[in-house]
């Protein structure tokens, strides 16, 4: 199964498995790693036939989803989108391409692996096996007259360098980075060799982002918090309607957790004159978040706040996600 060789117990395997239930078709991805003990094995559940999430609907306010659409408007810059695994990087990537994805735009990605089939988007895997890296695919694609381009992951100077000099030639560049926040993907690049002035003159936003979960609708109820709680994520009284929060009580719609779904929160750095002066001058990213925070960007923390306040989750899940912030 997944294509992993059986008789391998010393070395760590990934695979996949595609599976159809129903009418329902199921990606696996499997990783096997070797321990004390006996193999690991851990399995990420994809439903492809799941309906995909449009910008819309990923948990952004109004004043953030209209800064991403006209992003997202531009011809050219690269659109980077940062967060660790599992913070619905890839959900909000095809968003943005869904949203630009109309007949006359030629529009590819390279990915790894491909999660949703895009109609009208040329898409393509990942195969280190006959030696199809992001790079390589990448060089390939801008031979394809793209006005659109989404790779997958920049996990290299190689890739970073190809995508830089895309965006300059005039193409639209999305991706994705592993960093905690937006101003440590710009610091990222630069670190990985990147030349400051590039960074500066291509990169047009960082977008980090986590999930948290929504309180569950048919438990929700209101409570009054204690002023420690709302100390620790930067809410004063104030700022609440009614002077209460909510919470789930649990039930059996949510198995008793409170929670039902997942919602983001975003940390939004434009790249405005400011910031590009820190870039090319390579201040460090905590300059560079300072100088946004002070040009209007609300951290992660922030944005969960907001979210608190209105009643989509609570302190503790904002806690969970942005303990550092």
């Amino acid at each position: 199964m997944a294509n992993l060789d059986i008789a391998e117990k010393r070395l760590p395997q990934d695979g996949r498995i595609k599976i159809k239930i129903a009418d329902r078709l199921i990606d696996i991805r499997v990783s096997i790693i070797p321990t004390a003990f006996g193999e690991r094995v851990v399995m990420r559940l994809l439903d492809k036939s799941s309906v995909l999430l449009g910008l819309e609907d990923v948990g952004l306010f109004q004043d953030d989803l209209h800064t991403i659409h006209a992003m997202i408007k531009k011809t050219n810059g690269i659109i980077l989108v940062t967060g660790p695994t599992g913070s619905g990087k890839t959900t909000t990537l095809y968003g943005a391409l869904t949203k630009v994805n109309t007949t006359d735009k030629n529009i590819i990605t390279i990915e790894d692996p491909i999660e949703y089939q895009l109609f009208g988007i040329g898409q393509i895997q990942v195969n280190s096996k006959i030696e199809l890296t992001f790079a390589r695919g990448l060089r390939s694609i801008l031979r394809q007259d793209p006005d659109i381009i989404m790779v997958g992951e920049i996990r290299d100077v190689e890739t970073a360098e190809i995508a830089i000099h895309a965006s300059l030639t005039g193409h639209l560049v999305f991706s994705t980075l592993h960093t905690n926040d937006a101003a440590g993907a710009v610091t990222r690049l630069l670190d990985m060799g990147v030349e400051p002035f590039l960074v500066s003159s291509t990169l047009s936003a960082v977008i980090a982002q986590r999930l948290v979960r929504v309180i569950c609708n048919d438990c929700k109820e209101s409570y009054v918090p204690d002023d420690e709680s709302l100390s620790e994520i930067g809410i004063t009284r104030d700022q609440l309607k009614n002077g209460v929060l909510y919470r789930g009580r649990g039930c059996m719609s949510c198995v008793k957790t409170g929670y039902k779904g997942r919602i983001g929160i975003f940390e939004i750095l434009k790249m405005d004159e400011g910031t590009k002066r820190l870039v090319l001058e390579k201040y460090d990213s905590n300059a560079i978040k300072k100088e946004a925070m002070k040009n209007g960007m609300l951290i992660l923390k922030q944005d969960g706040a907001r979210k608190v306040i209105e009643g989509l989750t609570t302190i503790e899940e904002i806690l969970r996600v942005a303990h550092e912030e």
